[in-house]
């Protein structure tokens, strides 16, 4: 394979269809909420365009370099990501907010080790995994080493907490293994084994437990811990077919909690209607398409795990913000790829989204 000049232009507009789609709405779901805490409606919007203009910069510098030249970013981003994985820990050095210490000052700006962690482990999977090759097969040499960097990611943020994260990383490192060529006795293990960690993760927090038990029945604590997926209910039910209009949201009035983030696209299900939410659906199945796509046409494996790792994690975050919003997941503060508001995620999502359209120019 070469080197092509162009990139996939599905997935380049798709990606700036969905940039748009969410600057809009952060402007929408945060405006009344700024003006409210800080006095400034656009507070919210303008960090948010900041995050989107550095983002969009990593994202056609990650689209210009030659596909092949991540490879040597492997090894020292995983170091990299450790290290500031711990510091995030220290206190005075990691910043506490709401219970949770996992953002790293950055002048007025704060940013989330986690989201660096991400494509960290895909380009460390990838690149083991191809130098490895059937050895992958073997437990010893090609499933405990990446066990072993996995657990050490998954356990560093547990300890934030961040379950959320965690449990998309144990996600990716599965599915990356699976599609590397491990046995199938091999990954079975893995699970049985993910098992008790994940339930003693959930009944050892009662906040994690008080969430798993409102999932299963959300109306029996409406007031209180199934207030947030009724609000959700409520506004994609308001919306009907063609929404109430942008601008025009009634649940972001202070009924919905966290709606420029972890409930954006209820917003959008309710300003919008059901023909908005099914056009952003439509732009994250198209970026998920031309990301497989992608993967099925690269021969050299390194490219091609790098790339079904980087669309898995795309594909993963938005599938589960929606299912989360929709009540068919317990509920967890994710982000929407591209659309919630949040620096650091909107910075690695379009990195991300660089090395896929980087990855795309490899010509057969």
């Amino acid at each position: 394979m070469k080197e092509g000049i162009a990139v996939d232009g599905w997935l380049f507009f798709s990606v700036a269809a969905l940039l748009a789609v969410g600057i809009t709405m952060v402007l929408s779901t945060s405006y009344l909420y700024s003006q409210e805490r800080f006095s400034d409606g656009t507070y919210f919007f303008r960090k948010q365009f900041t995050a989107v203009g550095v983002g969009t910069v990593a994202l056609f510098i990650a689209a210009l370099l030659p596909a092949a030249s991540y490879r040597r970013f492997a090894y020292p981003l995983l170091a990299l990501t450790l290290l500031i994985l711990l510091l995030v820990l220290i206190p005075g050095i990691g910043l506490s907010r709401g219970g949770a210490r996992r953002w790293l000052p950055l002048g007025s700006f704060a940013f989330q080790p986690a989201e660096l962690a991400k494509i960290s482990l895909v380009l460390y999977l990838a690149h083991s995994l191809a130098k490895k090759g059937e050895k992958v097969q073997t437990f010893a040499m090609g499933v405990l080493p990446h066990l072993i960097i996995g657990g050490l990611f998954l356990g560093l943020i547990l300890l934030e907490p961040d379950l959320g994260t965690a449990l998309i990383l144990g996600l990716i490192l599965f599915l990356m293994l699976f599609v590397g060529g491990a046995k199938f006795s091999h990954l079975v293990s893995i699970g049985l084994m993910a098992l008790p960690v994940l339930a003693l993760a959930v009944v050892g927090a009662e906040y994690r437990l008080r969430r798993l038990l409102t999932f299963l029945d959300p109306w029996r604590d409406a007031s209180n811990t199934g207030f947030q997926i009724i609000q959700s209910y409520i506004a994609f039910g308001s919306g009907q077919l063609w929404g109430r209009g942008l601008g025009e949201s009634r649940q972001k009035l202070f009924y919905l909690p966290e709606a420029h983030t972890d409930f954006i696209f209820s917003v959008i299900g309710e300003e919008l209607g059901f023909l908005g939410a099914l056009a952003v659906l439509t732009l994250f199945g198209v970026v998920i398409v031309r990301g497989f796509r992608l993967t099925s046409r690269i021969d050299e494996p390194f490219c091609r795990y790098l790339a079904f790792g980087l669309t898995t994690l795309l594909g993963l975050q938005a599938l589960i913000h929606m299912g989360v919003v929709m009540g068919l997941m317990p509920t967890k503060g994710l982000v929407l790829p591209f659309i919630s508001y949040g620096g650091s995620a909107m910075v690695m999502n379009l990195a991300s989204a660089g090395i896929l359209l980087s990855l795309s120019r490899r010509r057969m």
